[in-house]
């Protein structure tokens, strides 16, 4: 039998504190909550690896590696009484994270499958300040916004101007920008009307599909 206890101690010790993630909130969410539960079964023994891991949907999506996920939400520095956005939450796990981190978390997901399974998932670990909405990625959720902080679950070419509108005022939106293993971690914060931005870190993870830019007119 696998003892994921201990894989998961492993992880965050191993993978995470001495990569520099040392926030003790999002240290003792990582210890808690069971990674292995939100891959499919075929995947649980590899939950723990530093990979990312496939969890089907369309594209397919992937579950993030343990370091990456970890690093983009310790930029966010998240406090208890602010609201999230998880785009692209897939089957849940980095929504479970966040929802022990801040007062409430909305995790968006377009993919019908990946929605049940994360609203399964997240009622089961007692997520209850969780909620899943179904929809477009690129859209958000204006619907339950403004929010203080918006987290993009994989590598997107562009971030659109609609999620950016969902800032509230000082909110900041972490994403991978740059695809094809030649992405950064970029942090954003919105200043009244302007959008900041800082690169944090070079990261190579799977696109979220629905971020495409255009393509141009050719000749």
């Amino acid at each position: 039998m696998i003892d994921f206890v201990t894989l998961r101690r492993n992880m965050v010790n191993g993978q995470v504190r001495t990569n520099g993630v040392t926030d003790p909130a999002l240290i003792a969410a990582l210890m808690e909550i069971p990674r292995e539960a939100f891959v499919p079964e075929s995947q649980r023994a590899l939950a723990y690896r530093d990979d990312d891991l496939p969890i089907g949907g369309e594209g397919p999506r992937y579950l993030l590696e343990p370091l990456t996920l970890a690093r983009m939400i310790q930029a966010l520095n998240l406090q208890p009484g602010e609201r999230v956005l998880d785009v692209g939450c897939g089957s849940g796990y980095a929504a479970a994270l966040l929802a022990r981190l801040a007062q409430s978390v909305v995790a968006l997901e377009a993919d019908p499958v990946l929605s049940g399974e994360a609203a399964r998932l997240l009622d089961r670990l007692a997520a209850g300040n969780a909620t899943v909405a179904a929809g477009p990625l690129a859209a958000g959720w204006p619907k339950a916004g403004p929010f203080d902080a918006i987290l993009v679950e994989g590598a997107v070419e562009d971030v659109p101007q609609a999620l950016f509108g969902q800032l509230k005022d000082n909110g900041r939106l972490i994403a991978v920008v740059g695809c094809g293993g030649s992405g950064r971690a970029v942090l954003y914060r919105a200043l009244g009307r302007t959008i900041s931005s800082q690169a944090l870190f070079n990261a190579a993870i799977p696109a979220l599909p629905g971020f495409e830019k255009p393509k141009g007119f050719v000749f």
